[in-house]
């Protein structure tokens, strides 16, 4: 056989070129534009119609429909969006990513762009180390750009002459000889293809290679063109596997949407492809049918599977728009809202992985975050309940705590590795790496919180079992405290939720010195009821541990607003004193 192994290792080492260009061409496009794909999408969304348009030009920024539905997916869970307008941007997404065919068709089939990707990686390679973050972004897309086309060129050297491997020709021959049967098959490959490259646009360059150079007929291509829209809804279903119910819907309704095109499509293949051949041969002024195998064929033949993946996304999503509100009915069916989600903690606004933009990143994170703190209150809520109306719900109330910290156990765990994993990426400007550093922080305090609050709950419980009491100006300070702690909380949930600029540091200092004077206060009225004999040494030791341990809750407290903040600052910690002393 002349087609050795280091032949195919040069055909896979080609592709993986492709792909590493596809990528670093994607993630400097959404570096420069930056968090105006955050605006773009939460603001022209107001309906299916402006969420298609939507779709559309984030995927035509991005390349990438993946990352615009995964940002489609993010924006429902922080409800930004309904889950309604959330179909729009999935459906322009789709027609967006034939943009990439077109790119491919006609810079790497119709001109010898190679020379020209060379020269671009030569005038913008230099400008990959300058210190200005828009002009390095800008040169990352450019170089990737480069690399794309010649992994392209690579590709087209690599794929062996089927003229020459009579054999190969014989195989793919074989699958080819049944009619509409044998479309169906190649439906299949395109899938297969596609989660094989985890890339719809990786997959889509191949099958034009393969189209260019002789391999397929353009019926058998158009075949894989649909089996790759089938495939790239597939990665975004294995993604959602572990997210929230909206990323399993969106998903859901990704691959039905597309199924239901495929379908229809595939009843009309025949005159679909009749049309395609007669809208390229009237476009472009040459007579040659695209089903010819002759080499003036195949140039013409990847516009026309180019033509015929962009027809077939524009009239799914004309045809199936008032079918919309239907499917999401049956998509909501089939993946029902199990509910008690206030009872179940996990990640719920990152699901589908580390997008390629790092602050949209961030923002989903930070919506994790908002997600801790709101665990932080009920647990301190809980203990609250327990401390002073247990009522028959004791043990009940020490299951929730319990349940509680283990949440935020698992959440600091998940977070931290969302965290970690968005910092990998290279170029992260400092602001950025600050604030990541920052958020890292905040949930090893908020996490250091729910601990010192579960173990407020055990020395209750040490309280029952010892038959131990309190006077009554006792468990009046202890609720005070917690009062005083619960104010702080609050305004700790409200300041995470808020941009670190917005953050208001000096309230939060205020609040935090009052838990310290009423500790001080609290522990000299303590000594003195021991030595007027109140309550049992034992009481005592239980008080003055439980007060000294919620005045450190207060500390961790203040540490999150610092952290959510974005700074440290003693200065003001001194105001905040100053200001309290004179109230």
């Amino acid at each position: 056989m002349s087609y050795s192994l280091f032949d195919f290792l040069q055909l896979v080492g080609s592709l993986g070129i492709f792909i590493f260009g596809m990528k670093i061409f994607s993630e400097g496009l959404q570096k420069i534009a930056g968090n105006r794909l955050k605006g773009i999408l939460s603001g022209m969304t107001r309906n299916r119609l402006t969420g298609v348009l939507t779709g559309f030009g984030t995927t035509a920024i991005t390349q990438s429909s993946t990352t615009t539905t995964v940002m489609a997916v993010s924006f429902v869970n922080a409800g930004l969006l309904t889950f309604v307008q959330s179909t729009g941007v999935i459906m322009g997404a789709n027609i967006g990513t034939t943009i990439t065919a077109w790119m491919v068709a006609l810079f790497g089939f119709k001109f010898q762009i190679t020379p020209i990707a060379v020269a671009v990686i030569g005038v913008f390679f230099a400008f990959l180390f300058s210190n200005n973050s828009r002009l390095r972004n800008i040169a990352e897309a450019m170089v990737g750009f480069g690399i794309l086309f010649i992994g392209l060129e690579f590709i087209k050297g690599a794929v062996p002459d089927i003229r020459a491997n009579p054999e190969m020709f014989a195989f793919l021959d074989a699958f080819t000889e049944y009619g509409y049967l044998s479309l169906l098959l190649f439906v299949f490959a395109g899938t297969v293809l596609t989660l094989l490259t985890q890339s719809s646009s990786a997959a889509t360059a191949i099958t034009l290679v393969m189209l260019f150079e002789g391999w397929i007929s353009f019926p058998i291509a158009a075949a894989m063109i649909l089996g790759e829209n089938i495939g790239t809804t597939v990665t975004a279903n294995i993604a959602a596997l572990v997210g929230n119910v909206h990323a399993k819907r969106a998903a859901r309704f990704h691959f039905f949407f597309n199924i239901v095109g495929v379908i229809w499509m595939m009843a009309i293949i025949f005159p679909m492809l009749s049309l395609m051949d007669t809208a390229v041969q009237y476009f472009t002024g040459n007579p040659v049918s695209v089903m010819d195998s002759t080499q003036e064929a195949r140039a013409n033949a990847t516009l026309a599977l180019s033509l015929f993946h962009t027809t077939f996304n524009v009239l799914n999503v004309v045809l199936l728009f008032a079918f919309v509100p239907y499917l999401i009915r049956f998509v909501e069916f089939i993946q029902p809202d199990r509910g008690g989600e206030d009872e179940e903690f996990h990640l719920r606004y990152i699901s589908a992985g580390v997008m390629t933009s790092p602050g949209l990143s961030v923002a989903q994170a930070q919506k994790e975050i908002q997600q801790f703190a709101g665990v932080v209150e009920k647990m301190h809520e809980s203990v609250t309940e327990l401390l002073f109306e247990p009522g028959n719900n004791r043990e009940k109330l020490m299951e929730k705590i319990q349940k509680y910290e283990d949440a935020t156990d698992q959440l600091e765990v998940e977070i931290s590795d969302y965290l970690v994993r968005v910092s990998e990426h290279t170029n992260l400007e400092h602001w950025m790496t600050e604030r990541i550093r920052f958020m890292q922080t905040m949930i090893n305090d908020m996490e250091r919180i729910a601990d010192i609050y579960y173990q407020v709950s055990k020395l209750s419980e040490r309280m029952i079992e010892t038959e131990s009491t309190w006077p009554e100006d006792a468990s009046k300070e202890m609720a005070v405290m917690m009062t005083a702690l619960q104010h702080a909380i609050v305004a700790m949930k409200n300041n995470v939720a808020k941009e670190p600029a917005a953050v208001n540091l000096k309230d939060a200092i205020v609040l935090e010195d009052k838990i310290d004077k009423l500790r001080d206060e609290y522990r000299n009225n303590h000594y003195n009821r021991l030595e007027r004999g109140e309550y049992a040494p034992r009481a005592g030791v239980i008080f003055i541990d439980m007060l000294n341990r919620l005045e450190r809750i207060g500390d961790h407290v203040l540490n999150v607003n610092e952290s959510a903040s974005g700074r440290r600052l003693k200065a003001m910690r001194i105001d905040g004193q100053a200001q309290a002393r004179k109230q």
